[in-house]
């Protein structure tokens, strides 16, 4: 159902507000470059630090902005299970065409309490739902043997994936199916997860270059193997760079940069370093995206 270079789009701020007229220009950036998907109040979002309020507005601005362009797939995750009902309820009714569901953080539930989680809001809300496997971030890791349980589940469509084994990837594919969309949840394993039969990537890098990471995924759906290896070597330095310091901070200084956002990111995120940032201009300058 969901495929291609999805982006995980940032959520712009200005004086410490939402920019809502920022974010609709990211999205036509994105829509005129190839973007096959957008996914607003994910990780790259900062939705930990938006109120409900600009949550569900992030979320409405975005589904308007991209008129039905390409999917949006709005970010309802939350360690609440009653609160991710919520904002999936919210992301539906507004019309979204699917919500990405991250595991839920902190409090650590057992692999029968995540199924337990994603089946209640899957059953409770009939939009298509990908959950989010990222246990670096939420100290709990979503097996294949569960993925492969929830993947019964009619409307829970497929995964974003960044547990950062390969193996665990091929174990979601081989237990799921072909009809599982199993979609990269890091930029640098977008092109190994493609030759082991993963759909795409919900992606960092797409903020800055979004034409290039969507060659890459169309390329290697081409079968120009070569083309899209040639793009991903490419594009390596580039993801390295912005991931130098915590998520989203350089990608938000990347796209100050460029001169499409303000360099504004809300507590407890802060600015990176001056060496990380000369560090991230340098990258930036040689690939080209600025003088």
């Amino acid at each position: 159902m969901f495929s291609g270079a999805i982006v995980a789009i940032v959520t712009p701020f200005k004086k410490g507000k939402v920019d809502e007229k920022s974010l609709r220009e990211l999205i036509e950036f994105q829509i005129k470059n190839g973007t096959d998907g957008i996914v607003p109040c994910g990780t790259t979002g900062e939705s930990s630090t938006l109120s409900h309020e600009e949550h569900d507005r992030v979320i409405e601005i975005t589904i308007d902005a991209a008129r039905k362009r390409v999917p949006v797939i709005a970010g309802t995750g939350s360690n609440s299970t009653d609160e991710a009902l919520r904002l999936t309820r919210h992301a539906h009714e507004a019309g979204a065409d699917g919500t990405l569901l991250v595991c839920p953080y902190y409090n650590r539930p057992t692999q029968e309490g995540l199924y337990q989680h994603f089946k209640t809001i899957a059953q409770s809300v009939p939009i298509p739902i990908i959950p989010y496997n990222i246990p670096s971030r939420t100290g709990v890791n979503l097996l294949p043997e569960t993925v492969a349980r929830l993947a019964k589940i009619s409307n829970i469509v497929g995964i974003k994936e960044a547990s950062g084994s390969l193996q665990q990837m091929q174990d979601v594919i081989s237990l799921c199916g072909d009809k599982f969309d199993v979609l990269s949840g890091d930029d640098f394993f977008t092109f190994p997860l493609l030759a082991i039969g993963g759909r795409g990537v919900v992606s960092v890098v797409s903020n800055i270059v979004p034409a290039d990471m969507a060659a890459m995924v169309d390329a290697f759906a081409a079968g120009d193997i070569k083309k899209a290896q040639k793009l991903h070597h490419r594009l390596v330095p580039l993801i390295d760079a912005l991931f130098i310091e915590t998520n989203p901070v350089p990608v938000k200084a990347a796209l100050a940069m460029m001169g499409k956002i303000a360099y504004d990111v809300r507590l407890p995120m802060y600015k990176m370093s001056d060496g990380n940032y000369e560090k991230l201009k340098g990258v930036m300058k040689n690939y080209g995206l600025i003088s």
